[in-house]
């Protein structure tokens, strides 16, 4: 039965793409389904492609909810379109195709799916169905001797936080003071997301929110404490609800070295087994080893195993590593007795030899690590001594290795490695199948990433709005910082561009150490690659700081500029280079790196790897763009007059519009310049067309009146050689209105005129009483006739005349049938009596917007001469 239903209709274009995800991403937000929405987005965005892009029709999609998960339905207007349905049921279809991507996808990723056809549109549906997530069980753990209880500090401090309905903070108990510094005052009111460091991985299907919404979780995550620590903490939430039925929820939080406290106890063995059932081959070790967690949540059941292992053999340390795709390394997952997490995602080769993994494929047992230093390279310098460890196998083949540690040598011999190994061949296929949901959840959750990534990249050409997408989309989905080197071009230097942490406080820090290690190397056949050079110059600043404080006695200011211990701490974890390859050129680098203590899980470094690939390419578009604007730009100001020339006893102003975006020149131009002593040159004119090709004509016109008028010719004669110039470029040639005029200003006052108007709009003359008339009568444009015969004619501006100017983009100014015309831009000057001329030249640009309500599709040029009174 459909319990909720949503719909909405996308135009046949490209952007509709984007906003049919986000409509279903936010429908199925609110309905709950977070666990669906990675895979809804990703089949949603094929299948709405296929309609607006390749079938070219709109597309009405449908959210349909019932109670087992939720049906998605594509619908567009072109129901004869052939689908490769044939090619897909038999796996034949081929991948670098566009048509049928959004089948495959249907396929491999949802519950159900088909086509239903109508006469008049075709539907393309998936089902998503929900897992169902249980809520935890209750039992009791045996009564286990005093050395046995797991260790926390004298004083257990279990703090208490409620959050209301909007997730706000509404209790906050003392503990909760102890434990972070804030007092009730301080949080009450606010978000608990505000103090949650929650994870980031991509693929982490419950985020703080969700885990609150559940009416039961528990788990780990990390609180900020008042002075900006991030503190590990053990958490198990309960929705409640009070007696006016308003829903809350109870959180017991404690630190995460104290889980035992909160942590669902294991299941008892089944059928009444002794507790001591796990020492003995008939017992039934896998309820032991997996504990409460379900098997999917491969973390929980990762850290449970390595516990309960440590257990079982009565062991200082454990640990838990899982093989990589290609069985040549070993990733450690879990650890429990080892120092903080250092070691966590560190890959060890598989292969023997000095500094390697000997023991994974078989059972070994090591009296003293001292006798054979390397042999178990997880535990140099922790202090343990003997270790059995035994591999993990599903089938024959390699899924990991478990093994145990202890301080004292001697400790384990071979029946301690026979009792391992038999608990991990239990565990074996519980660990592969829960590794193998994760590795699911990642890659669906790793595609819908790049395919927001890859929409974003593309959304835009400016370099530096590129270079923050990059940063900002790798921070801290994928690393806690990163710095992006740009290389101007092939042979130079890589220039360090762009820093990003997730805590901004630390991006001067890490910028100015970072400009002081020398760059990656840009070579392209190193590929992906670890850098130490970050650590370790962080490491040497940090401690020569150290040092130097502790000779004063003095502890340095958190202030000082320069790297610090923060800064040291951040940058002290793995840190690795991704080079940016476009078009066959390293065209940059991209740095990520993890604080002290963490490295890089072998998924994220492989997601990393297909982002910088994306990244590069954009990049290297948007430095394509700019450079090509800029010639353009400077090319397009070539065009443009100098600066306006000074007149004795006149006003000068021009306002110049070019239609078009990025276009600063285009048919339209102007022009005033000295001729000789006491007489200046103008011009106004307008090339047939706009944008590059009128401008290249624009440019002839305007240099060629310059060299003309001042060899002493006449406006006729400088126009018939312009004419005869436009005509010689052949195919090229473009017919040219033009006004050319030369100015003489009169020592008593006024100016004489000499214009000739070639075909183009006549000049206007304002008296101060208001008056407007023609300055000049129509004569044959330019560039159409060979034998032309043009004449000239003078007049006197008086004190307090205007003279206006324009092109047919102000006359030609339209609104549905109505035009400005001559008659409207002579109303327009008539209003202007008594106005300067950049005013009365502000007043007619303003008149042609306001005449109507879209932007102006033609050039515009307006030139203004006044005489002050």
């Amino acid at each position: 039965m459909i319990t909720a239903r949503a719909a909405a209709t996308f135009e046949p274009v490209g952007r509709s793409v984007a906003t049919a995800r986000g409509f279903v991403r936010d429908t199925l937000q609110g309905w709950g389904l977070t666990d669906l929405i990675e895979d809804a987005v990703v089949l949603t965005s094929e299948l709405v492609t296929n309609a607006v892009v390749h079938a070219g029709t709109s597309a009405d999609v449908r959210c349909l909810r019932d109670a087992e998960g939720v049906r998605v339905e594509v619908i567009d207007r072109h129901p004869e379109r052939e689908l490769p349905m044939a090619e897909v049921s038999r796996g034949r279809l081929d991948l670098s195709s566009e048509g049928g991507r959004g089948l495959l996808l249907c396929a491999a990723l949802a519950s159900r799916w088909g086509v239903d056809y109508t006469t008049t549109d075709k539907c393309v549906w998936f089902r998503l169905d929900q897992q169902a997530l249980p809520v935890g069980t209750r039992s009791a753990g045996p009564a286990l001797p005093a050395e046995a209880l797991p260790v926390s500090e004298t004083r257990v401090r279990v703090a208490v936080v409620q959050v209301d309905r909007a997730d706000t903070i509404t209790v906050w108990n003392d503990d909760a003071r102890e434990l972070f510094g804030y007092t009730g005052e301080q949080v009450i009111g606010k978000p608990l997301a505000d103090l949650a460091a929650w994870p980031q991985t991509p693929g982490t299907g419950t985020g703080i929110a969700e885990a609150l919404a559940l009416s039961r979780w528990e788990g780990s995550y990390g609180l900020r404490d008042s002075e900006g620590r991030t503190i590990p903490v053990y958490a198990c939430h309960l929705r409640v609800r009070d007696a006016h039925g308003e829903p809350s929820t109870v959180c017991l939080i404690v630190r995460d070295q104290e889980r035992a406290i909160l942590q669902s106890p294991s299941r008892l063995p089944v059928h009444g087994t002794a507790p001591d059932a796990l020492d003995r081959p008939g017992g039934d070790p896998l309820d032991a080893l997996i504990g409460s967690p379900p098997p999917d949540d491969l973390d929980g059941l990762l850290q449970r195993t390595v516990e309960r292992a440590r257990d079982m053999l009565d062991g200082d340390a454990a640990f838990l590593l899982l093989a990589t795709d290609d069985e040549t390394e070993l990733e450690v997952r879990a650890t429990t007795g080892l120092p903080s997490a250092r070691q966590r995602f560190a890959r060890v080769p598989v292969e023997t030899g000095s500094g390697r993994y000997g023991s994974a494929r078989m059972p070994s047992v090591h009296e003293d690590l001292a006798t054979a230093p390397g042999a178990v390279p997880l535990l140099s310098g922790t202090g343990m001594h003997a270790v059995v460890t035994v591999p993990l196998k599903v089938e024959g083949r390699l899924t990991g290795s478990l093994g145990v540690a202890s301080e004292t040598p001697g400790r384990y011999s071979n029946e301690e490695a026979l009792r391992l190994q038999f608990a991990a061949d239990r565990i074996a296929l519980a660990v592969e199948s829960a590794r193998l949901t994760e590795l699911e959840r990642l890659r669906r959750g790793s595609l819908a990433f790049l395919v927001e990534a890859s929409e974003l990249l593309a959304g835009t050409l400016d370099h530096n709005q590129t270079l923050a997408l990059m940063a900002q989309m790798t921070v801290p989905t994928l690393a806690t910082w990163c710095a992006v080197y740009t290389i101007p071009d092939a042979g130079s230097e890589p220039v360090l561009s762009y820093v990003l942490h997730e805590d901004e406080e630390r991006i001067d820090g890490i910028k100015a150490l970072l400009e002081r290690v020398d760059p990656p190397d840009p070579d392209i056949a190193l590929g992906a690659r670890p850098w130490t050079a970050p650590a370790d110059a962080a490491h040497n600043t940090a401690l020569r700081s150290s040092l130097r404080s502790l000779a004063l006695g003095t502890l340095p200011s958190p202030s000082s500029p320069g790297t610090s211990l923060s800064t040291a701490s951040a940058v002290g974890g793995e840190t690795v280079v991704l080079p940016l390859v476009a078009r066959n050129r390293v065209i940059g680098l991209l740095a990520l790196g993890k604080p002290t203590d963490e490295r890089f899980r072998q998924d994220i470094l492989e997601l990393a790897e297909d982002l910088s690939r994306r990244a590069a390419l954009a990049l290297d578009n948007a430095r394509l763009y700019s450079e090509r604007t800029a010639i353009s730009q400077s090319l397009q100001r070539s065009l443009l007059p100098p600066e306006l020339p000074e007149i004795d006893g006149v006003d000068v102003e021009v306002i110049y519009r070019a239609a078009g975006e990025g276009n600063e020149v285009g048919g339209d131009f102007y022009d005033v310049f000295p001729i000789r002593e006491g007489a200046y040159g103008f011009a106004i004119g307008d090339v047939c067309g706009t944008g590059p090709l009128a401008a290249a004509v624009t440019g002839l016109a305007r240099h060629a009146l310059r060299l003309l008028a001042r060899e002493g010719l006449g406006g006729p004669a400088v126009l018939e050689r312009l004419n005869a110039a436009i005509l010689e470029e052949g195919p090229r040639a473009r017919f040219l209105t033009l006004l050319y005029g030369e100015l003489w200003p009169q020592s008593s006052g006024g100016a004489l005129l000499k214009m000739v108007c070639a075909g183009h709009p006549l000049p206007l003359r304002l008296t101060p009483d208001g008056m407007v008339s023609a300055a000049a009568s129509p004569q044959p444009l330019l560039g159409v006739m060979d034998d032309l015969e043009l004449y000239e004619q003078s007049t006197m501006l008086n004190p307090g005349d205007v003279l206006l100017c324009v092109t047919d983009g102000v006359t030609e100014r339209r609104e549905g049938t109505r035009m400005l015309g001559d008659d409207g831009l002579a109303d327009v000057l008539s209003s202007c009596t008594g106005l300067t001329a950049g005013a009365v030249a502000a007043r007619v640009l303003r008149a042609v917007e306001r005449f109507a309500s879209d932007a102006p599709s033609d050039d515009m040029a307006i030139l203004t001469l006044r005489i002050p009174e």
